[in-house]
Protein backbone atom coordinates (compact mmCIF):
# COMPACT_ATOMS: atom_id res chain seq x y z
CA UNK A 1 0.00 0.00 0.00
CA UNK A 2 3.00 2.30 0.72
CA UNK A 3 4.44 2.04 -2.82
CA UNK A 4 0.62 2.81 -4.32
CA UNK A 5 -0.03 5.66 -2.05
CA UNK A 6 3.72 7.29 -2.80
CA UNK A 7 2.73 6.82 -6.88
CA UNK A 8 -0.27 8.86 -5.88
CA UNK A 9 1.05 11.59 -4.01
CA UNK A 10 3.84 12.04 -6.68
CA UNK A 11 1.23 11.76 -9.80
CA UNK A 12 -0.91 14.53 -7.81
CA UNK A 13 1.72 16.27 -7.23
CA UNK A 14 2.63 16.58 -10.93
CA UNK A 15 -0.89 17.44 -11.20
CA UNK A 16 -0.86 20.37 -9.23
CA UNK A 17 2.47 21.16 -10.54
CA UNK A 18 0.92 21.45 -14.55
CA UNK A 19 -1.57 23.20 -12.70
CA UNK A 20 0.80 26.23 -11.25
CA UNK A 21 2.19 26.30 -14.72
CA UNK A 22 -1.32 26.95 -16.36
CA UNK A 23 -1.80 29.74 -14.15
CA UNK A 24 0.89 31.30 -15.77
CA UNK A 25 -0.69 31.45 -19.04
CA UNK A 26 -3.77 32.97 -17.74
CA UNK A 27 -4.01 36.93 -18.43
CA UNK A 28 -7.56 37.19 -18.33
CA UNK A 29 -11.33 35.82 -18.31
CA UNK A 30 -11.52 34.25 -21.94
CA UNK A 31 -7.90 32.31 -20.88
CA UNK A 32 -9.34 30.76 -17.74
CA UNK A 33 -12.40 29.77 -19.25
CA UNK A 34 -11.31 29.06 -23.03
CA UNK A 35 -7.85 28.91 -22.73
CA UNK A 36 -7.66 31.34 -25.13
CA UNK A 37 -9.49 29.39 -27.76
CA UNK A 38 -6.11 27.89 -28.83
CA UNK A 39 -6.53 24.20 -28.05
CA UNK A 40 -5.15 22.17 -31.08
CA UNK A 41 -6.75 18.52 -32.16
CA UNK A 42 -4.80 16.31 -29.97
CA UNK A 43 -5.64 18.32 -27.12
CA UNK A 44 -9.35 18.85 -27.74
CA UNK A 45 -9.38 15.14 -27.85
CA UNK A 46 -7.51 14.61 -24.50
CA UNK A 47 -9.51 17.32 -22.70
CA UNK A 48 -12.98 16.02 -24.18
CA UNK A 49 -11.80 12.35 -23.28
CA UNK A 50 -10.81 13.15 -20.03
CA UNK A 51 -13.97 14.82 -19.23
CA UNK A 52 -16.06 12.97 -20.04
CA UNK A 53 -14.28 9.41 -18.64
CA UNK A 54 -14.71 10.32 -15.15
CA UNK A 55 -16.83 8.36 -12.66
CA UNK A 56 -19.31 7.33 -14.32
CA UNK A 57 -17.25 5.94 -16.71
CA UNK A 58 -14.60 3.97 -15.10
CA UNK A 59 -16.02 2.96 -11.16
CA UNK A 60 -19.14 3.23 -12.82
CA UNK A 61 -19.11 1.02 -15.35
CA UNK A 62 -16.67 -1.43 -12.95
CA UNK A 63 -19.61 -1.43 -10.54
CA UNK A 64 -22.49 -1.73 -12.89
CA UNK A 65 -20.43 -5.16 -14.54
CA UNK A 66 -20.18 -6.23 -11.02
CA UNK A 67 -23.76 -5.95 -10.33
CA UNK A 68 -26.90 -6.46 -13.33
CA UNK A 69 -25.06 -5.53 -16.32
CA UNK A 70 -22.17 -7.62 -16.88
CA UNK A 71 -20.11 -7.31 -19.54
CA UNK A 72 -22.12 -5.38 -21.46
CA UNK A 73 -21.76 -2.24 -19.20
CA UNK A 74 -18.93 -1.35 -21.41
CA UNK A 75 -21.59 -0.19 -23.46
CA UNK A 76 -21.99 2.71 -21.35
CA UNK A 77 -18.90 4.16 -22.84
CA UNK A 78 -19.24 3.10 -26.19
CA UNK A 79 -22.29 4.77 -26.48
CA UNK A 80 -20.91 8.07 -25.16
CA UNK A 81 -18.14 7.45 -27.66
CA UNK A 82 -21.12 7.22 -30.63
CA UNK A 83 -22.53 10.37 -28.83
CA UNK A 84 -19.06 12.44 -29.06
CA UNK A 85 -19.17 11.76 -32.97
CA UNK A 86 -22.43 12.83 -33.44
CA UNK A 87 -21.60 15.96 -32.11
CA UNK A 88 -18.99 16.04 -34.27
CA UNK A 89 -21.40 17.07 -37.12
CA UNK A 90 -22.50 20.11 -35.02
CA UNK A 91 -19.10 21.01 -33.52
CA UNK A 92 -18.08 23.26 -36.05
CA UNK A 93 -21.29 25.11 -35.56
CA UNK A 94 -20.43 25.70 -31.81
CA UNK A 95 -17.02 26.88 -32.58
CA UNK A 96 -18.28 29.60 -34.93
CA UNK A 97 -20.58 31.13 -32.61
CA UNK A 98 -17.71 32.68 -30.58
CA UNK A 99 -19.71 32.14 -27.54
CA UNK A 100 -18.47 30.95 -23.78
CA UNK A 101 -21.81 29.12 -23.22
CA UNK A 102 -24.79 27.18 -24.02
CA UNK A 103 -27.34 29.97 -22.46
CA UNK A 104 -25.89 32.84 -24.64
CA UNK A 105 -26.56 31.11 -27.79
CA UNK A 106 -29.94 30.74 -26.43
CA UNK A 107 -30.26 34.20 -25.40
CA UNK A 108 -29.07 35.39 -28.73
CA UNK A 109 -31.88 33.96 -30.31
CA UNK A 110 -35.01 33.24 -27.83
CA UNK A 111 -34.60 36.21 -25.69
CA UNK A 112 -34.57 36.87 -21.93
CA UNK A 113 -36.93 34.34 -20.91
CA UNK A 114 -35.57 31.58 -22.16
CA UNK A 115 -31.90 32.90 -21.52
CA UNK A 116 -32.68 32.77 -17.71
CA UNK A 117 -34.16 29.41 -17.27
CA UNK A 118 -31.38 28.01 -19.63
CA UNK A 119 -29.03 29.39 -17.40
CA UNK A 120 -30.65 28.42 -14.20
CA UNK A 121 -30.64 24.53 -15.58
CA UNK A 122 -26.87 24.51 -16.97
CA UNK A 123 -25.91 26.15 -13.49
CA UNK A 124 -27.49 23.44 -11.10
CA UNK A 125 -26.75 20.38 -13.17
CA UNK A 126 -23.22 21.33 -13.11
CA UNK A 127 -23.02 21.42 -9.68
CA UNK A 128 -24.80 18.23 -9.22
CA UNK A 129 -22.40 16.83 -12.31
CA UNK A 130 -19.48 17.78 -9.90
CA UNK A 131 -20.99 15.93 -6.78
CA UNK A 132 -20.90 12.84 -9.11
CA UNK A 133 -17.31 13.20 -9.80
CA UNK A 134 -16.16 13.96 -5.98
CA UNK A 135 -18.60 11.12 -4.79
CA UNK A 136 -16.99 8.75 -7.68
CA UNK A 137 -13.36 9.75 -6.33
CA UNK A 138 -14.10 9.62 -2.58
CA UNK A 139 -15.46 5.94 -3.27
CA UNK A 140 -11.26 5.11 -4.17
CA UNK A 141 -9.94 6.93 -1.36
CA UNK A 142 -12.37 5.46 1.10
CA UNK A 143 -11.15 1.95 0.39
CA UNK A 144 -7.63 2.75 -0.30
CA UNK A 145 -7.12 4.70 3.18
CA UNK A 146 -9.93 3.44 5.08
CA UNK A 147 -11.43 6.82 5.85
CA UNK A 148 -14.86 7.16 6.53
CA UNK A 149 -16.47 8.24 3.20
CA UNK A 150 -17.83 11.36 4.61
CA UNK A 151 -13.94 11.98 4.89
CA UNK A 152 -13.09 11.11 1.82
CA UNK A 153 -15.83 13.24 0.37
CA UNK A 154 -14.76 16.39 2.14
CA UNK A 155 -10.76 15.84 1.19
CA UNK A 156 -11.99 15.56 -2.58
CA UNK A 157 -14.12 17.97 -2.43
CA UNK A 158 -11.70 20.71 -1.01
CA UNK A 159 -8.54 19.24 -3.83
CA UNK A 160 -11.00 19.83 -6.91
CA UNK A 161 -12.18 23.30 -5.70
CA UNK A 162 -8.07 24.15 -5.36
CA UNK A 163 -7.02 22.67 -8.60
CA UNK A 164 -9.84 24.04 -10.66
CA UNK A 165 -9.17 27.70 -8.80
CA UNK A 166 -5.74 28.03 -9.63
CA UNK A 167 -5.56 27.26 -13.41
CA UNK A 168 -9.08 27.64 -15.31
CA UNK A 169 -9.25 25.80 -18.14
CA UNK A 170 -5.66 25.98 -18.94
CA UNK A 171 -4.83 23.82 -15.87
CA UNK A 172 -8.01 21.44 -16.59
CA UNK A 173 -6.73 21.19 -20.79
CA UNK A 174 -3.43 20.31 -19.65
CA UNK A 175 -3.72 18.13 -16.82
CA UNK A 176 -6.28 16.33 -19.16
CA UNK A 177 -4.27 15.60 -21.35
CA UNK A 178 -2.06 13.10 -18.96
CA UNK A 179 -4.53 12.23 -17.46
CA UNK A 180 -6.44 10.49 -20.20
CA UNK A 181 -3.94 8.64 -21.63
CA UNK A 182 -2.29 7.92 -18.29
CA UNK A 183 -5.94 6.05 -17.47
CA UNK A 184 -6.04 4.11 -20.51
CA UNK A 185 -2.19 3.02 -20.42
CA UNK A 186 -3.59 1.81 -16.63
CA UNK A 187 -6.40 0.28 -17.61
CA UNK A 188 -4.96 -1.65 -20.24
CA UNK A 189 -1.89 -3.15 -18.48
CA UNK A 190 -3.99 -3.85 -15.45
CA UNK A 191 -6.38 -6.21 -17.37
CA UNK A 192 -3.73 -9.35 -17.40
CA UNK A 193 -2.24 -8.69 -14.24
CA UNK A 194 -5.93 -8.65 -12.76
CA UNK A 195 -6.33 -12.07 -14.40
CA UNK A 196 -3.35 -13.50 -13.52
CA UNK A 197 -3.67 -12.97 -9.81
CA UNK A 198 -7.37 -13.89 -9.65
CA UNK A 199 -6.39 -17.16 -11.08
CA UNK A 200 -6.07 -16.97 -14.37
CA UNK A 201 -8.69 -16.19 -17.00
CA UNK A 202 -10.50 -19.87 -17.12
CA UNK A 203 -10.93 -19.92 -13.42
CA UNK A 204 -12.07 -16.12 -13.43
CA UNK A 205 -14.80 -17.43 -16.10
CA UNK A 206 -15.85 -20.70 -14.44
CA UNK A 207 -16.75 -18.34 -11.14
CA UNK A 208 -18.87 -15.63 -13.04
CA UNK A 209 -22.36 -16.93 -14.13
CA UNK A 210 -22.86 -17.38 -17.67
CA UNK A 211 -25.61 -14.08 -17.89
CA UNK A 212 -22.83 -11.54 -16.87
CA UNK A 213 -20.97 -12.95 -19.87
CA UNK A 214 -23.36 -11.55 -22.18
CA UNK A 215 -22.54 -8.46 -24.39
CA UNK A 216 -25.60 -7.02 -25.16
CA UNK A 217 -27.54 -8.02 -21.08
CA UNK A 218 -28.78 -4.59 -21.09
CA UNK A 219 -30.54 -4.62 -24.41
CA UNK A 220 -30.44 -3.10 -27.70
CA UNK A 221 -32.85 -0.49 -26.72
CA UNK A 222 -31.07 0.44 -23.42
CA UNK A 223 -27.87 0.82 -26.14
CA UNK A 224 -30.04 2.98 -28.32
CA UNK A 225 -31.02 5.03 -25.69
CA UNK A 226 -27.56 5.46 -24.17
CA UNK A 227 -26.23 6.61 -27.41
CA UNK A 228 -29.16 8.98 -27.76
CA UNK A 229 -28.65 10.44 -24.24
CA UNK A 230 -25.51 11.09 -24.87
CA UNK A 231 -25.73 12.56 -28.09
CA UNK A 232 -28.08 14.97 -26.85
CA UNK A 233 -26.39 15.59 -22.65
CA UNK A 234 -22.83 16.35 -24.75
CA UNK A 235 -24.18 18.29 -27.19
CA UNK A 236 -26.04 21.08 -24.98
CA UNK A 237 -23.85 20.38 -21.55
CA UNK A 238 -21.74 22.67 -20.98
CA UNK A 239 -18.71 21.05 -19.50
CA UNK A 240 -18.62 19.68 -23.33
CA UNK A 241 -19.24 22.63 -25.29
CA UNK A 242 -16.94 24.62 -23.62
CA UNK A 243 -14.04 22.89 -24.79
CA UNK A 244 -15.92 23.30 -28.88
CA UNK A 245 -15.58 26.85 -27.91
CA UNK A 246 -12.32 26.46 -27.05
CA UNK A 247 -11.04 24.96 -30.17
CA UNK A 248 -8.57 27.18 -32.38
CA UNK A 249 -11.05 26.67 -35.15
CA UNK A 250 -13.69 24.93 -36.91
CA UNK A 251 -11.64 22.17 -38.13
CA UNK A 252 -9.75 21.39 -34.92
CA UNK A 253 -13.07 21.33 -33.57
CA UNK A 254 -14.60 18.78 -35.85
CA UNK A 255 -10.96 16.57 -35.52
CA UNK A 256 -10.67 16.78 -31.86
CA UNK A 257 -14.04 15.68 -31.91
CA UNK A 258 -13.64 12.27 -33.82
CA UNK A 259 -10.56 11.66 -32.24
CA UNK A 260 -12.39 11.56 -28.64
CA UNK A 261 -15.35 9.33 -29.95
CA UNK A 262 -12.52 6.70 -31.26
CA UNK A 263 -10.60 6.28 -28.18
CA UNK A 264 -13.46 6.33 -26.08
CA UNK A 265 -14.85 3.71 -27.54
CA UNK A 266 -11.46 1.96 -28.01
CA UNK A 267 -11.67 2.06 -23.73
CA UNK A 268 -14.86 1.32 -23.28
CA UNK A 269 -14.83 -2.51 -22.20
CA UNK A 270 -12.13 -2.35 -20.31
CA UNK A 271 -13.07 -0.95 -16.76
CA UNK A 272 -16.06 -3.85 -17.23
CA UNK A 273 -13.72 -6.70 -17.41
CA UNK A 274 -12.15 -5.44 -14.03
CA UNK A 275 -15.63 -5.48 -12.86
CA UNK A 276 -16.17 -8.93 -14.27
CA UNK A 277 -12.82 -10.08 -12.24
CA UNK A 278 -14.20 -8.56 -9.27
CA UNK A 279 -17.27 -10.28 -9.34
CA UNK A 280 -15.33 -13.68 -9.55
CA UNK A 281 -12.91 -13.10 -7.42
CA UNK A 282 -14.83 -10.85 -4.61
CA UNK A 283 -18.34 -11.43 -4.74
CA UNK A 284 -19.30 -10.25 -1.44
CA UNK A 285 -17.88 -6.75 -1.45
CA UNK A 286 -19.81 -3.36 -2.36
CA UNK A 287 -20.01 -3.03 -6.20
CA UNK A 288 -19.02 1.11 -6.01
CA UNK A 289 -15.73 -0.49 -4.48
CA UNK A 290 -14.90 -3.41 -6.99
CA UNK A 291 -12.22 -1.14 -8.88
CA UNK A 292 -10.78 0.15 -6.12
CA UNK A 293 -10.70 -3.78 -4.77
CA UNK A 294 -8.93 -4.73 -7.93
CA UNK A 295 -6.41 -2.70 -7.72
CA UNK A 296 -5.44 -2.79 -4.27
CA UNK A 297 -5.86 -6.77 -3.94
CA UNK A 298 -4.85 -8.20 -7.59
CA UNK A 299 -2.40 -5.71 -9.25
CA UNK A 300 1.02 -5.13 -8.75
CA UNK A 301 1.74 -1.62 -6.50
CA UNK A 302 3.33 0.14 -9.11
CA UNK A 303 0.24 -0.68 -11.69
CA UNK A 304 -2.12 -0.28 -9.22
CA UNK A 305 -0.78 2.75 -8.38
CA UNK A 306 -0.57 3.91 -12.10
CA UNK A 307 -4.17 2.80 -12.43
CA UNK A 308 -5.43 4.71 -9.26
CA UNK A 309 -3.81 7.79 -10.29
CA UNK A 310 -5.25 7.61 -13.13
CA UNK A 311 -9.05 6.85 -12.54
CA UNK A 312 -8.58 9.83 -9.54
CA UNK A 313 -7.02 12.54 -11.59
CA UNK A 314 -9.71 11.74 -14.26
CA UNK A 315 -12.33 11.82 -11.65
CA UNK A 316 -10.80 15.13 -9.86
CA UNK A 317 -10.61 16.51 -13.59
CA UNK A 318 -14.33 15.80 -14.44
CA UNK A 319 -15.55 17.58 -11.44
CA UNK A 320 -13.22 20.54 -12.17
CA UNK A 321 -14.52 20.70 -15.82
CA UNK A 322 -18.12 20.92 -14.17
CA UNK A 323 -17.35 23.72 -11.87
CA UNK A 324 -15.73 25.48 -14.29
CA UNK A 325 -19.07 25.32 -16.24
CA UNK A 326 -20.27 27.06 -13.42
CA UNK A 327 -18.62 30.03 -13.17
CA UNK A 328 -18.32 30.57 -16.80
CA UNK A 329 -22.58 30.38 -16.58
CA UNK A 330 -22.50 32.51 -13.74
CA UNK A 331 -19.76 35.10 -14.75
CA UNK A 332 -21.21 35.44 -18.21
CA UNK A 333 -24.92 34.82 -18.05
CA UNK A 334 -26.41 35.03 -14.31
CA UNK A 335 -24.52 37.67 -12.71
CA UNK A 336 -24.42 40.40 -15.22
CA UNK A 337 -27.08 39.61 -18.15
CA UNK A 338 -29.50 38.36 -15.58
CA UNK A 339 -28.93 39.94 -12.24
CA UNK A 340 -27.51 42.75 -13.66
CA UNK A 341 -24.80 43.23 -11.35
CA UNK A 342 -22.29 44.84 -13.77
CA UNK A 343 -18.72 43.13 -13.21
CA UNK A 344 -15.89 44.98 -15.09
CA UNK A 345 -13.68 43.33 -17.66
CA UNK A 346 -10.28 43.48 -15.05
CA UNK A 347 -12.68 41.65 -12.33
CA UNK A 348 -14.25 38.39 -14.68
CA UNK A 349 -11.54 36.48 -13.08
CA UNK A 350 -11.61 36.74 -9.72
CA UNK A 351 -14.94 36.71 -9.47
CA UNK A 352 -15.02 33.64 -11.40
CA UNK A 353 -12.70 31.79 -8.75
CA UNK A 354 -15.21 33.22 -6.46
CA UNK A 355 -17.85 31.51 -8.18
CA UNK A 356 -15.50 27.72 -8.36
CA UNK A 357 -15.11 28.23 -4.63
CA UNK A 358 -18.79 28.38 -3.30
CA UNK A 359 -20.13 25.77 -5.89
CA UNK A 360 -17.59 23.36 -5.34
CA UNK A 361 -18.69 23.45 -1.65
CA UNK A 362 -22.27 23.23 -3.11
CA UNK A 363 -21.25 20.18 -4.66
CA UNK A 364 -19.37 18.45 -1.73
CA UNK A 365 -22.97 19.24 0.54
CA UNK A 366 -24.74 17.36 -2.79
CA UNK A 367 -22.15 14.88 -2.46
CA UNK A 368 -22.74 14.47 0.98
CA UNK A 369 -25.87 13.72 1.21
CA UNK A 370 -26.74 11.89 -1.47
CA UNK A 371 -23.38 9.29 -2.24
CA UNK A 372 -24.81 7.87 -5.55
CA UNK A 373 -23.26 8.35 -8.47
CA UNK A 374 -24.92 6.80 -11.81
CA UNK A 375 -28.21 7.89 -10.34
CA UNK A 376 -27.19 11.94 -9.54
CA UNK A 377 -25.49 11.26 -12.87
CA UNK A 378 -28.78 10.58 -15.48
CA UNK A 379 -30.98 12.95 -13.09
CA UNK A 380 -28.47 15.96 -13.74
CA UNK A 381 -28.21 14.87 -17.57
CA UNK A 382 -32.15 15.22 -17.60
CA UNK A 383 -32.38 18.10 -16.14
CA UNK A 384 -29.49 20.45 -18.21
CA UNK A 385 -30.13 18.69 -21.51
CA UNK A 386 -34.03 17.80 -22.22
CA UNK A 387 -35.40 21.94 -21.84
CA UNK A 388 -32.24 23.27 -24.09
CA UNK A 389 -32.01 20.56 -26.39
CA UNK A 390 -33.65 21.67 -29.61
CA UNK A 391 -33.62 25.05 -28.66
CA UNK A 392 -29.69 25.01 -28.77
CA UNK A 393 -29.18 22.86 -31.51
CA UNK A 394 -31.84 24.30 -34.03
CA UNK A 395 -31.05 28.02 -33.00
CA UNK A 396 -27.19 26.95 -34.00
CA UNK A 397 -28.05 25.23 -37.45
CA UNK A 398 -31.29 27.45 -38.72
CA UNK A 399 -32.07 30.86 -39.31
CA UNK A 400 -35.31 30.90 -39.30
CA UNK A 401 -36.73 29.94 -35.71
CA UNK A 402 -38.98 31.71 -33.36
CA UNK A 403 -38.51 33.55 -29.95
CA UNK A 404 -41.51 31.46 -28.67
CA UNK A 405 -40.71 27.74 -30.27
CA UNK A 406 -37.40 28.14 -28.11
CA UNK A 407 -39.11 29.37 -24.42
CA UNK A 408 -42.08 26.96 -24.89
CA UNK A 409 -39.71 23.72 -25.64
CA UNK A 410 -37.34 24.88 -23.44
CA UNK A 411 -40.24 24.42 -20.64
CA UNK A 412 -42.07 22.00 -21.53
CA UNK A 413 -39.04 19.52 -22.79
CA UNK A 414 -37.97 20.13 -18.77
CA UNK A 415 -41.34 19.45 -17.21
CA UNK A 416 -41.36 16.23 -19.29
CA UNK A 417 -37.95 15.08 -18.46
CA UNK A 418 -37.87 15.77 -14.89
CA UNK A 419 -41.41 14.63 -14.66
CA UNK A 420 -40.80 11.51 -16.69
CA UNK A 421 -37.86 10.54 -14.14
CA UNK A 422 -40.29 10.91 -11.21
CA UNK A 423 -42.42 8.57 -12.62
CA UNK A 424 -39.76 6.13 -12.63
CA UNK A 425 -39.02 6.63 -16.79
CA UNK A 426 -42.34 4.24 -17.74
CA UNK A 427 -42.27 1.84 -20.88
CA UNK A 428 -38.12 2.36 -20.68
CA UNK A 429 -37.86 5.03 -22.18
CA UNK A 430 -35.00 7.47 -20.60
CA UNK A 431 -36.14 10.11 -19.16
CA UNK A 432 -33.84 12.26 -21.08
CA UNK A 433 -34.73 11.00 -24.15
CA UNK A 434 -38.49 11.86 -23.20
CA UNK A 435 -37.75 15.03 -22.18
CA UNK A 436 -35.52 16.10 -25.38
CA UNK A 437 -38.42 14.59 -27.66
CA UNK A 438 -41.22 16.38 -26.22
CA UNK A 439 -38.89 19.53 -26.56
CA UNK A 440 -38.11 19.00 -30.23
CA UNK A 441 -41.56 18.30 -31.05
CA UNK A 442 -42.72 21.44 -29.30
CA UNK A 443 -40.02 23.31 -30.83
CA UNK A 444 -40.99 22.35 -34.57
CA UNK A 445 -44.72 22.77 -34.05
CA UNK A 446 -44.98 26.46 -32.42
CA UNK A 447 -42.18 27.37 -35.22
CA UNK A 448 -44.15 26.50 -37.34
CA UNK A 449 -47.57 27.77 -36.67
CA UNK A 450 -44.90 31.22 -35.62
CA UNK A 451 -43.57 31.57 -39.26
CA UNK A 452 -47.35 31.28 -40.65
CA UNK A 453 -48.06 33.78 -38.82
CA UNK A 454 -45.71 36.24 -40.51
CA UNK A 455 -43.61 36.15 -36.67
CA UNK A 456 -40.32 37.74 -37.88
CA UNK A 457 -37.27 35.18 -37.24
CA UNK A 458 -34.79 35.60 -34.30
CA UNK A 459 -31.34 36.99 -34.29
CA UNK A 460 -28.39 35.12 -35.72
CA UNK A 461 -26.58 33.07 -33.30
CA UNK A 462 -23.15 34.44 -34.67
CA UNK A 463 -24.21 37.76 -34.52
CA UNK A 464 -23.14 40.05 -31.46
CA UNK A 465 -23.92 39.06 -27.75
CA UNK A 466 -25.15 42.64 -27.36
CA UNK A 467 -28.46 42.02 -28.89
CA UNK A 468 -29.62 39.52 -26.13
CA UNK A 469 -28.95 41.44 -23.24
CA UNK A 470 -31.71 43.55 -22.91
Amino acid sequence: MGIIWMIIIGYMAAMIGIGLYAKTKIKDSTDYHLAGRRLGPIMLAGTLAATEIGGGSSVGVASKAYGDWGLSAGWYVVSAGIGILLVSFIAPYMRKAMATTVPEIIGRRYGKSSYTIASLLSFVASIALAAVQITATASIIHVLTGFSLVWAILLTGLGVVFYTYIGGMWSVTLTDFVQFFIIVFGFAIAVPFAFHNAGGFETVMSNLPPEQLGFTKIGWGTIIGLTIMYFMTFSTGQEAVQRYYSAKNQKVAVTGSLLCGILMTLYAFIPAVLGLIALATFPTINANDALAIVSVELLPPVISGILLSGVISATLSSASGNLLAVASVYVKDIHGSILKKEVLPQNELKLSKVVVALSGFGAIGISLFSQQIIPLLVFAFTLRSTGPFAAYILGLIWDRVTPKAGLYSIVLGTVVGLGWQLAKEPFGIMAVIAGCIASLITFLLVNKIELNRGVPASPSAYESADKYTG
